[in-house]
């Protein structure tokens, strides 16, 4: 039986802490926009935040979120947006869809079954369409903070891109991302032990590192990062 891993409350802290990190989110939602086809679906939406900048580039979009708190805050939040539809999910599942795309991020790492959650989503999506994912890379940074938000594990690319193969996905890019956000996170997170919240640090990293660290990185893929982000397909 699928279960919701994690404190919620903590969860729900740090997504509104993070919402204040524009640049990080606006990089991360072009990353994925490539791949979302005309009417994708996102597993765990959380606060809304990434749905509402992917839908204003398409027809149709759908948000899901899995704990029931913020589903209600969620379809609150989304209301006025005629274009989204928003839902309940809980992964693993035996559902199936004709979406163009299934994108999750920062979700994979609370499921305890990611071989199941992920082919619940290869079945989600029509025959080769896209899996977008981006999950917390390196198990060395693996902190209080991931503990309390329900992290079970963190990824390297081989980790992720082997969890893919088996839930029956191709995979067909496979990169690290924002290098310079994973010595930050470790020092904060594990040396300091800190929550990754709204404040000064969130700030001035979002503001004056992440857009050199994206530049740098649209050049050149680092050999490590913060994130891993993967788009596999489902077979055609």
């Amino acid at each position: 039986m699928a279960e919701i891993t994690g404190d919620q409350r903590v969860q729900s802290e740090v997504l509104e802490g993070l919402a204040t990190a524009v640049n990080h989110r606006r990089w991360f939602v072009e990353l994925a926009l490539p791949y979302l086809g005309d009417n994708p679906i996102e597993i765990g939406s959380g606060l809304g935040d990434y749905a509402l900048e992917w839908a204003e580039h398409l027809p149709r979009f759908t948000a899901t979120e899995a704990d029931p708190d913020r589903l209600v805050s969620l379809k609150e939040r989304l209301a006025d947006q005629p274009s989204i539809e928003v839902r309940q999910m809980l992964l693993p599942h035996s559902e199936r869809g004709d979406y163009s795309a299934a994108v999750s991020y920062n979700v994979l790492e609370h499921i305890e079954d990611h071989v199941g959650a992920l082919d619940s989503m290869r079945q989600l999506v029509r025959p080769g369409g896209a899996v977008i994912i981006i999950v917390p890379a390196f198990q060395f940074a693996m902190s209080p903070a991931d503990i309390a938000t329900g992290h079970v594990r963190r990824y390297t690319k081989k980790t992720l891109s082997a969890a893919m193969t088996e839930a029956g996905l191709q995979v067909e890019k496979i990169h690290y991302a924002n290098a310079l956000g994973l010595i930050g996170y470790f020092m904060a997170t594990k040396v300091f032990r800190l929550m990754p919240k709204e404040g000064p640090m969130v700030k001035v990293y979002d503001t004056l590192v992440l857009p050199a660290t994206k530049a740098a990185e649209q050049l050149a893929r680092p050999p490590f990062g913060q994130s891993v982000f993967a788009v596999a397909r489902t077979p055609a």
